[in-house]
């Protein structure tokens, strides 16, 4: 055998440094880990009790704070919660006792229903042609208000869907107007300390039922290919309210102007609304959303500019979607006493109406008593022939129909996707409702957005079940304690659509800073939206939001304007009581977290559904209860 030689001074030496950095190799990798993980556990334990915070209420019978109320746990076995209970009385300290930060100051009662982009005293410096001074014009950084809206005093928590429907509190929306000037059209009602909403509207006085009813022996209402629609001009939105026991979801809109607070109405009745008017520009959704489009002397001069209004409705309207009008000129010979115009008049704007119809290749589908019916066609096959006879509105040279940001409207007719055969719906047919809102869209089907196909649409609904299943386990999502819902970054609509089965409704809205605009598929799929720039002011009333949603919202726009301005936009339009859940990366949910504890959030971050060593976490809060102070408490 060979002889075996002992190892040199030199190689044993060697040998011995190359285990001590093994050794501190593994050293560190575990300390590593370690501080990894109890850093995950940190953010996952709970907030301190709240009676230590600086927000303590006050005047609540002791027995109610015990009450079965919905709680927002953060752990197994802690009793630390965040409380979802009604508790109308707050006091309020300007600094936190527990981080020594400044909160944000109320703003005055004044401002208890500031709408920032349609501020009646901004609008005073723009045109008033057109409702141009009507439209959105937002506030410039010296204009801008960094103060939390007050509730008005006695404010309560709405009633919960569907009585809803038919009552608010007078405290929450202290107005009396509409109930004084509509009063002989059963819009609204005050009985004693409450709002009722019977049903009625200016061309429905026996209620909106009753005209919905109407309208289904004219075309089908209850067969679920009518799933969307649009209600120009609204009112308190009481055709919308009464649609959705159809299975049939309307996007209502109306201006801020002399009908005092009718979308604050709507929206406290738990019914979807915006505000909104057709001025100049187009309105904020994508071509081929609706199924249905409405007009109850909404007072739109549909005939004006070329037709420029229902050109508008037109390229919203899906293929096949009908287009209802009812109030003047609709069977004015019966009511041209009463609307205080000549026959002559009426006819004439009648006669318009009908040109611009046909010069947009829509089919006049009935005319029977106080509604006429047109369908738009569900592609453009014979629309060429038309269009030799109608030169005008002339069809659009637009490349992309869908781009409705602050875009000026046209008087053209919206081209539709090519198709092979004259029974061909334009851009893809949608299965009936609810079996449309989890088949793929035919846009995403067709390869019309990039980056999506079948295969990631059928995973984000997956991965959206799995989200909201977590989310049922801290939040009351299944207790009907939530009405209106607002997705920040709706993406496909998967939040939507994992809600569906409960008493809910979302407003999808689509930043215009996405990489890919998915609102046409979310409508494709039965649901609702908006686009929207969030470094501005969202069109809504303050308080009209029981649940807002952001996914990764604040990734995308922490580069683009001050992350602050957005949170205070949420705060505006959350409920007192209301909750909020944010998913990011923890580095901008410790950002997000610090600004809220300044606008009297309670909240706390969360782990992943996927567990603490996932970098995405969520930030689960809830909004205090506080409320402007009384006259006799301010003096």
């Amino acid at each position: 055998m060979p002889k075996e030689y002992p190892a040199s001074p030199k190689a044993q030496q060697l040998q011995e440094s190359k285990k001590q950095r093994l050794t501190y190799i593994l050293v560190v990798s575990a300390l590593c880990i370690a501080f990894y993980v109890l850093g995950a556990w940190q953010n996952t334990t709970l907030p301190k009790p709240v009676g230590n915070s600086a927000i303590t209420r006050v005047g609540c019978d002791p027995a109610t704070t015990q009450s079965s109320g919905s709680v927002l746990s953060f752990g197994p076995g802690s009793g630390e919660a965040l409380d979802f209970d009604a508790h109308h009385r707050l006091t309020i300290n300007d600094t936190d006792a527990s981080t020594g930060l400044q909160q944000f100051p109320a703003c005055p009662l004044n401002f208890s229903e500031y709408t920032p982009c349609e501020d009646r005293t901004r609008g005073r410096r723009f045109d008033r042609a057109m409702l141009v001074y009507r439209e959105r014009h937002c506030p410039g950084k010296d204009e801008q208000v960094r103060c939390l809206i007050p509730a008005p005093p006695g404010y309560k928590t709405p009633f919960k869907w569907p009585k809803s429907r038919d009552y608010a509190y007078f405290n929450n929306i202290p107005h009396k107007e509409l109930s004084i000037e509509k009063a002989v059209q059963n819009w609204i009602q005050v009985e004693g300390d409450k709002f009722r909403f019977p049903g009625g509207g200016t061309m429905f006085p026996r209620g909106a039922d009753a005209y919905i009813d109407d309208i289904d022996k004219l075309i089908s209402l209850s067969d679920g290919r009518i799933r969307t629609a649009v209600d120009t001009g609204c009112g308190v939105a009481s055709w919308g309210a009464y649609l959705l026991k159809r299975n049939i979801i309307a996007m209502s809109f109306a201006p801020r102007d002399t009908h005092e607070a009718q979308v604050q109405f709507a929206l406290e009745r738990g019914v979807p609304a915006i505000i909104g008017v057709m001025g100049k520009h187009r309105l904020p959704y994508p071509s081929r959303a609706f199924d249905m489009a409405h007009c109850s002397r909404c007072l739109i001069p549909w005939f004006a500019h070329d037709g420029l209004y229902l050109a508008e409705v037109d390229r919203i309207l899906r293929p096949g979607g009908y287009w209802i009008l009812s109030g003047p000129p609709i069977n004015w010979k019966t009511h041209y006493h009463g609307w205080e115009r000549t026959k002559d008049d009426l006819k004439q704007e009648q006669d318009k109406i009908e040109d611009v119809a046909r010069s947009l290749c829509w089919n006049k589908v009935v005319e029977k008593g106080d509604l006429s019916i047109w369908q738009k066609p569900k592609n453009h096959l014979e629309c060429a022939d038309i269009k030799k006879t109608y030169k005008i509105p002339h069809i659009c040279k637009s490349d992309n129909p869908d781009a409705a940001w602050y875009r000026q409207m046209e008087a053209c007719v919206t081209p539709l996707p090519e198709v092979s055969n004259q029974g061909e719906v334009a851009g893809g047919a949608v299965e009936k409702w609810p079996e449309r809102a989890f088949i793929v869209p035919p846009r995403i089907k067709r390869g019309m957005i990039p980056g999506l196909d079948a295969k990631k649409f059928d995973e984000d609904k997956k991965l959206w079940e799995k989200r909201v299943a977590y989310y049922k386990r801290t939040i009351p999502i299944a207790e009907n304690r939530y009405r209106n819902v607002m997705d920040m970054n709706a993406n496909m609509g998967g939040f939507a659509a994992s809600l569906v089965k409960h008493p809910v409704w979302v407003m999808n809205v689509v930043p215009v800073n996405s990489d890919r605009d998915t609102l046409g598929a979310i409508y494709e799929r039965g649901f609702i939206g908006t686009y929207q720039d969030w470094c501005e002011a969202f069109s809504t009333y303050p308080r009209t939001y029981d649940l807002l949603h952001a996914d990764n919202l604040f990734s995308i726009y922490q580069d683009r304007c001050d992350i602050t301005d957005i949170l205070l936009e949420m705060d505006r339009i959350l409920r007192p009581e209301g909750t909020a859940i944010i998913r990011d990366t923890v580095d901008v949910l410790t950002k997000v977290q610090a600004i809220t504890k300044r606008m009297r959030w309670d909240s706390r971050i969360m782990d992943h559904e996927d567990g603490p060593f996932n970098p995405e976490k969520v930030l689960m809060a809830v909004k205090t209860y506080w409320t402007a102070k009384t006259p006799e408490e301010e003096h």
